[in-house]
């Protein structure tokens, strides 16, 4: 089967993340037990009760219910689907971040609490923002990358309570071969993403202006931002020392990078040689696994703001140092970022509701 790559092979794929596809399936009236059989599955996988599915099954479902329903947008539809419950927990967090920018972020976090079909990841670059998407399937059918994409769309605009101006898209399929000889073929992708994307492309990105990264999320309960980021680390815990992997790179990282930050050292130079990797190595197991530098590093910073805000006897100026921060308004800027408020606001919410416990 294409995609079902053994690199990949005990991947997951959330009971909620499937919903969608089977929400698709039987508006082309397919059951689901039509649905597994002709995908090779077993048919208790689909159940509502079911907590997860094995990734490789759900790219095979995917293909499946394309053939069986005869659309060649059967990705878009099923994409088109997707609610902020899809994502599992780390939907909740898109729901309390305070903009765009900082959702997307999270969702290149937690998306694998979701599924592991693949990573996201962010980059600023000027006056334009790119985001990736890298498929762990990459032999998968075109419908794999186009229902992320379309969910992404639906979730973003939902996020903005508006619709957002439509990103340059590019994808690494051929986006139908010959029936993009056909008006209507191609309309359809306009109609679900907003612009026509690239087909052939290296990698499956969108490109935006940056400024969207700044537009809020309406009605945001920012509040809740840190409390559900410690829910979706456990989360995260428990799946790595579910899958033995509790040594992995990440979790190599990010202790290098919590002492570093307490010998007053940091940098992924450092980090590096503390490992005994070259950096560009480091950079390319990180982007492996689905994440980087800098997002451990800011994971590990806000484990330790935290902690620091906690202890009374530390100043924001001493908190900012003992962060590896030049200046305490780097420190207040990210801390806003995290959370939706400043370090001093957050330190007051704490030891409030410290007193209001005793």
């Amino acid at each position: 089967m294409p995609g079902t790559d053994s690199h990949h092979a005990e991947g997951r794929v959330a009971g909620a993340y499937l919903q969608p596809l089977l929400e698709a399936a039987s508006a082309h009236g397919i059951a689901a037990a039509t649905l597994a059989q002709a995908a090779g599955v077993a048919p208790h996988n689909l159940e509502a009760s079911a907590a997860s599915l094995a990734a490789r099954d759900y790219v095979r479902l995917l293909d499946a219910g394309a053939q069986l329903a005869g659309d060649a947008h059967f990705g878009l539809h099923v994409g088109q689907r997707v609610r902020m419950g899809t994502y599992s927990a780390y939907g909740l967090i898109l729901l309390s971040c305070s903009n765009v920018g900082q959702a997307l972020e999270q969702t290149a976090r937690y998306e694998r609490l979701a599924h592991d079909l693949g990573r996201s990841t962010l980059q600023r670059d000027g006056a334009v923002a790119h985001y990736r998407w890298a498929s762990n399937y990459p032999g998968a059918s075109r419908h794999l990358v186009d229902s992320v994409f379309a969910g992404i769309r639906v979730c973003g605009d939902w996020l903005a309570g508006m619709p957002l101006p439509p990103a340059q898209l590019a994808f690494t399929h051929d986006g139908g071969g010959e029936l993009l000889r056909h008006e209507a073929h191609r309309d359809e992708y306009v109609r679900v993403l907003g612009s026509l994307p690239a087909f052939g492309a290296p990698a499956n990105t969108a490109t935006f202006d940056a400024q969207l990264l700044d537009w809020p999320v309406p009605n945001a309960d920012v509040s809740l931002y840190p409390v559900l980021c410690q829910h979706a680390e456990q989360l995260l815990a428990q799946r790595q020392a579910e899958a033995g992997t509790g040594g992995g790179i990440e979790a190599q990282v990010h202790a290098a990078i919590v002492g570093g930050l307490r010998q007053g050292s940091a940098r992924l130079a450092t980090v590096a040689a503390a490992l005994a990797v070259t950096p560009r190595t480091l950079q390319r197991k990180l982007a492996d696994a689905g994440t980087s530098f800098q997002a451990l590093l800011d994971q590990a910073r806000y484990g330790l703001a935290r902690d620091y805000l906690r202890q009374p006897g530390l100043s924001l100026v001493d908190i900012a140092f003992l962060l590896g921060y030049q200046e305490q308004s780097a420190f207040n800027h990210a801390f806003r970022v995290w959370t939706g408020t400043n370090p001093g606001a957050w330190r007051l919410q704490e030891l409030q509701a410290r007193q209001a416990d005793v």
